[in-house]
């Protein structure tokens, strides 16, 4: 039988767009994102600065006193989704393979859910009433939300790459002699 699509390359500029995500958010996570789950004191300042200046600037008070289902989702970055980085980061530096196909459903489909109810509570949460600065105007929110949404963009390309790509949509079959 003929090989056709099959024998599809992979889609080398967008592995390369996934690589450089996967391994941009390992220091994210470990040094930022983590940071409301950690005992205070147990990071050097510079960090926990660096934290403060970005709530600040960008009106986050998420990150400074997360509600509690935003830190199930921190939960869920550190132990599902940190984990999956550097091996996701491997596979699409390589390029070409088909075993992360699974596993890149699982974590886009994962990621893209949580990024929904982040951006919706950004774009409609009454902020007046938070310990710390939130977006009041459109403006504002719409900075913030520009700061989450490549977390929701890139996961749903990545999806649509893993679902449509023909490289990793056909798995090949391996003739047993």
């Amino acid at each position: 039988g003929g090989r056709g699509p099959a024998m599809a390359a992979a889609p080398r500029w967008r592995e390369r767009l996934f690589a450089l995500y996967f391994l941009s958010h390992i220091p994210i996570t470990a040094l930022i994102d983590l940071q409301p789950l950690l005992p205070a004191g147990i990071l050097p300042r510079a960090l926990t600065d660096l934290l403060q200046q970005y709530a600040t600037a960008f009106r986050d008070p998420m990150m400074l006193q997360p509600p509690e289902w935003f830190k199930a989702f921190i939960y869920c970055e550190a132990f599902l989704q940190l984990p999956f980085f550097p091996i996701a980061a491997y596979a699409f530096l390589k390029g070409g393979c088909r075993w992360i196909r699974t596993p890149a459903i699982i974590y886009s489909t994962h990621v893209a859910t949580t990024l929904f109810a982040i951006l919706a509570h950004i774009l409609f949460h009454d902020f007046s009433k938070s310990e710390h600065v939130g977006p009041q105007t459109l403006r504002e929110r719409l900075v913030l939300l520009s700061i989450y949404l490549p977390y929701l963009l890139i996961p749903l390309l990545i999806l649509f790459t893993m679902l449509c790509n023909p490289h990793y949509k056909h798995v090949e079959k391996r003739k047993r002699k």
